[in-house]
């Protein structure tokens, strides 16, 4: 028997996913047409033996998150549940909180993914690998380039045995070029370290302020706090993997992973990308059209296009490499190009809104997505073109490489700007 933990995080993180967070959770927002979290749990499904699904995450169990936890117990014939932590604990500090529950009927092992990355989640793999030998830790790895790996934890492997000597959460200069994907495989005794982590933390407390249960005790790190400790001890070895896998930090990185799951649908899910059918729109390479949208025939659509519920999609338009969320208004002849057009917006006839694509360097096979910051000496970077919700664009302007703020109502164009 089999469990999963997806860990999902809290309305404090995701902040470099504004606005796009202000509205959905991070983890429901739509990458290749279905929320971000049901790639993991449709991975976790096909495993045999899994019984039960964990989400653990500070989020409010709102309408959003509870509608979406129905509909997936219905789809995938699984117990879904949400446990919520009473303060944010750090990756590891609600496994260890929720031990119970994770360890209740007595699962021979459990996955621990995280939310924010996009991956072809190998978990099949993973599990032969950890029945092979077994051992308390098993990470998911790949690798980067040189550079590119310190924004990564780093993992130092015996090539032989894939035991971990040696792990560095961001290093500050080169240390392996093998990365830690955020997914990972336990055992049930894998939360004894998260317990003496615990117990060290409360000593500590004490130590610093009055008698009691420190606070902050349950906060636990499972990159720093157990995973530095233990490597080097025979308790964490790693499985390489070689498939897709990237994170998703930021609007930029959504749009690139969305095409990485299109891409996918080929093999996992070809009824969901659409088809070129007669007096219907052209489409070019992977797209998704949600059901319930309308689009006229004239419309040019793709490659790697996210087309949500209800958005209405005018003649003439012209859409690549975007991700249009429901309800959206794109009127005839609009242009739009490595962007993200927010819940409800609408964008002008013949208007033009365009981004530059972050993608990694298409030459280098260890590429990974550049961890984005907006700014560098003082002026915004060129990055994707986002427009939050209930946006209007008027008719003939030009938003190029922008970031516009919910509820705004332009009235010209607008080149590498945030809109508030």
């Amino acid at each position: 028997m089999l469990k999963a933990v997806i860990l999902i995080g809290g309305p404090q993180k995701g902040t470099r996913f504004r606005p796009l967070s202000f509205e959905v959770p991070k983890p429901l927002f739509p990458v290749a047409g279905v929320p971000m979290i049901q790639h993991h749990i449709e991975a976790c499904a096909q495993v045999p033996g899994m019984q039960e699904i964990l989400l653990i995450g500070f989020y409010q169990p709102d309408e959003p998150l509870t509608q979406f936890l129905e509909a997936a117990q219905q789809e995938f014939n699984l117990p879904v549940r949400y446990l919520q932590e009473f303060a944010p604990l750090g990756t590891g500090g609600g496994l260890y909180h929720f031990r119970d529950q994770i360890l209740a009927g007595s699962p021979e092992a459990f996955f621990v993914l995280n939310a924010d990355v996009c991956s072809d989640f190998p978990l099949s793999a993973m599990l032969e690998a950890h029945r092979r030998q077994r051992h308390p830790f098993l990470l998911l790895g790949t690798t980067a380039n040189r550079t590119q790996s310190l924004n990564y934890g780093c993992i130092v492997e015996n090539p032989q045995t894939h035991e971990v000597l040696h792990y560095v959460e961001k290093p500050s200069t080169f240390i392996s070029d093998i990365i830690n994907c955020g997914i990972y495989l336990f055992s049930p005794e894998a939360l004894k370290p998260l317990r003496d982590v615990f117990q060290r933390n409360q000593q500590d407390g004490q130590l610093e302020d009055s008698p009691g249960l420190w606070p902050g005790a349950g906060t636990i790190r499972l990159e720093q706090d157990v995973f530095s400790a233990l490597a080097g001890q025979g308790q964490i070895y790693v499985h390489l993997t070689d498939g897709i896998w990237s994170q998703i930090k930021s609007a930029g990185s959504a749009l690139y992973a969305s095409r990485l799951y299109l891409s996918r649908y080929q093999d996992t899910h070809p009824e969901r990308l659409a088809k070129h059918t007669p007096g219907g729109p052209r489409i070019r390479g992977n797209v998704y059209i949600h059901p319930t949208a309308k689009v006229a025939p004239s419309a040019v659509l793709g490659p790697n296009v996210s087309i949500g519920k209800g958005v209405t999609v005018g003649e003439g338009v012209r859409l690549r490499e975007s991700i249009v969320l429901h309800g959206a208004t794109l009127q005839e002849h609009t242009c739009v190009l490595h962007s993200i057009v927010g819940w409800g917006s609408t964008v002008g006839r013949w208007a033009r809104v365009e981004g530059t694509p972050n993608d990694p360097n298409p030459n280098d096979p260890r590429a990974r997505m550049d961890s984005e910051s907006l700014f560098k000496d003082g002026k915004l970077l060129p990055a994707i073109t986002i427009l939050g919700c209930r946006v209007r664009i008027p008719a003939e302007v030009l938003i190029l490489n922008s970031i516009v703020l919910p509820h705004k109502e332009l009235s010209r164009s607008f080149t590498n700007q945030i809109i508030l």
